[in-house]
């Protein structure tokens, strides 16, 4: 089940692997994500001396907050791998052209998941020729439909 999808992350890159990494969240953070208030649109993913972490993420505290606790909107949060992957992931980045980004947040077994996605930068012309494939999906189904106004 998903809580939050990086849609900005297909527009942008073409994701050629992808993976499930555990977060380390705070217990206020849990309770946001499962009330839907995280983004992870303007998030990345990068590595740290052999470690992954997730950057910019937002996660909107609830107004029941703890009052003794200061939430950071958008710390920095650990991604936990086996270390196997992760170092087929510090390997496949070191390649130009390879980012990590997160494609969604979900839960599994009760514990809430990121998606990353090992991803190569999409050039404007493919960018536009997305958005061309789209709209003519779009179009295919109003002929399909018979709707020829729109």
């Amino acid at each position: 089940m998903s809580i939050v999808d990086n849609k900005k992350a297909f527009f942008d890159y073409f994701i050629e692997e992808r993976f499930e990494a555990g977060l380390v969240l705070e217990g206020w953070e849990v309770k946001a994500i499962r009330a839907g208030r995280a983004q992870i649109k303007e998030a990345y993913v990068v590595i740290r001396q052999a470690e992954l972490f997730l950057i910019g993420a937002h996660i909107a505290p609830l107004l029941s907050a703890s009052s003794h606790i200061v939430p950071d909107n958008t710390r920095t949060r650990k991604l936990l791998l086996n270390a196997i992957e992760i170092r087929k992931l510090i390997g496949k980045v070191e390649q130009k052209g390879y980012t990590l980004v997160p494609i969604n947040l979900h839960f599994s077994k009760g514990n809430v998941k990121c998606e990353i996605g090992l991803a190569r930068g999409k050039k404007q012309h493919d960018k536009r020729a997305a958005t061309k494939e789209r709209e003519w999906e779009v179009q295919k189904g109003r002929i399909a439909r018979g709707d020829l106004n729109s």
